[in-house]
């Protein structure tokens, strides 16, 4: 079954209020990418916790007026002892606090929430916003991931795919019900907020790629793209994202510190102003190896702006080739490049229709709205009172 991305076709009946938890592996990740969802739910009166570990985001969200609850995870290791004590954290929580439901966003969230809920009787709503790296690097830890998935989806209440593709992989290797599955477009984009604004005219076409430097979203292929334009004065290629550290698959800060001296681009860790970052640049590149729905690119096309993206899951719903922006091979630079001067090649008029197809994109099918009324229909379906 899957959505309707016709909002007329989601009637929302619930008319209840219920007490919903939020997991997560970051505060960040529910304040950049769930605030919406949140605030409709503290509207209509119910009660919302979130269960995530602290870091800079925590006071944000809690002053929306729900709970947080400090709930500590490797979200990057698979180191089994860790991940067990997780569980336990979340079993502990789901007793005490008796959510009515659950609502979970990330691989180690959907796996041991779905876990935990089975053994305190707490429905849970699984969200796969995307496979992750450790579906796309052949070895144990993705069959691990994927066994646990096996056993996790036999107790999730429901299970929100954010593309086709990441649907049918893994309804052809998990047996799961058709009525408890559905696509929704990624997390939605706040319309309201994400506003176009004025069309400049620059001396130079201005590139931006906002990503984790981790080799999966393909930050290499970024920078080597941008070397080919190193003395190309029309263009300039911005990068904005944070090292993990921690992560396996992550960027050398060498690699990094040798881009920036050789000119090819520059960057920045962070902006906490993203919209004003994105209306400073003219196209937005996503070179990922695959995504759930790229938020990046949702953000790009709400604010007008042309995409360029690799072919795969998760971008190619938000990039139509030819439409409002292009498609290029992914892990090949060269495919990159030649996509890169087709856009160069285009008049001023070609360019500001490519930005307004993307708006109108995003507000024919990535609407905020849409998601969160796919929520609503699904808890009123689990939890519908007697």
């Amino acid at each position: 079954m899957l959505i309707n991305h016709s909002l007329q076709k989601f009637a929302t009946q619930r008319v209840y209020t219920v007490k919903i938890a939020f997991v997560a592996n970051t505060c960040w990740n529910i304040y950049n990418f769930r605030k919406g969802l949140v605030h409709h739910f503290l509207s209509k009166g119910d009660d919302v916790i979130v269960l995530a570990p602290e870091d800079k985001y925590t006071s944000k969200i809690v002053g929306w007026g729900l709970t947080w609850i400090n709930t500590p995870l490797d979200s990057t290791g698979s180191n089994p002892v860790k991940d067990l004590k997780y569980m336990r954290r979340l079993l502990k929580h789901f007793k005490h606090e008796k959510p009515d439901i659950a609502l979970t966003f990330t691989i180690k969230s959907n796996i041991y929430s779905s876990l935990a809920g089975k053994f305190s009787s707490v429905p849970v709503i699984c969200n796969v916003s995307g496979l992750g790296t450790v579906f796309l690097v052949e070895g144990i830890a993705g069959k691990m991931a994927m066994m646990l998935y096996r056993i996790a989806f036999k107790y999730s209440g429901h299970i929100f795919f954010q593309n086709l593709d990441d649907r049918n992989l893994f309804t052809s290797m998990i047996k799961v019900d058709d009525e408890k599955v559905n696509i929704i477009p990624g997390s939605g984009i706040d319309l309201a907020h994400f506003k176009p604004g004025p069309i400049e005219t620059r001396d130079q076409v201005r590139f931006l790629m906002i990503s984790r430097l981790i080799v999966e979203k393909g930050v290499r292929e970024y920078a080597e793209a941008a070397s080919y334009f190193k003395d190309d004065e029309r263009v300039d290629f911005t990068l904005i994202g944070k090292f993990d550290d921690g992560h396996t698959r992550s960027i050398e800060r060498k690699e990094l510190d040798s881009w920036i001296e050789k000119g090819w681009l520059s960057y920045r860790s962070h902006s906490d102003k993203i919209i004003d970052v994105i209306n400073e640049h003219d196209a937005v590149v996503l070179p990922s190896y695959r995504e759930g729905t790229s938020r990046t690119l949702l953000e790009g096309a709400a604010l007008g702006k042309p995409l360029l993206a690799s072919d795969v899951p998760g971008c190619k719903e938000v990039v139509r080739d030819g439409y409002n922006g292009f498609l290029f091979e992914v892990q090949n630079a060269k495919s990159m490049v030649d996509k890169i001067k087709l856009f160069l090649s285009l008049n001023k008029d070609e360019r500001e229709q490519m930005a307004a197809n993307s708006r109108k994109l995003v507000e024919e099918t990535f609407d905020e709205e849409i998601v969160i009324r796919a929520y609503d229909q699904v808890i009123h379906r689990i939890i519908k009172p007697s």
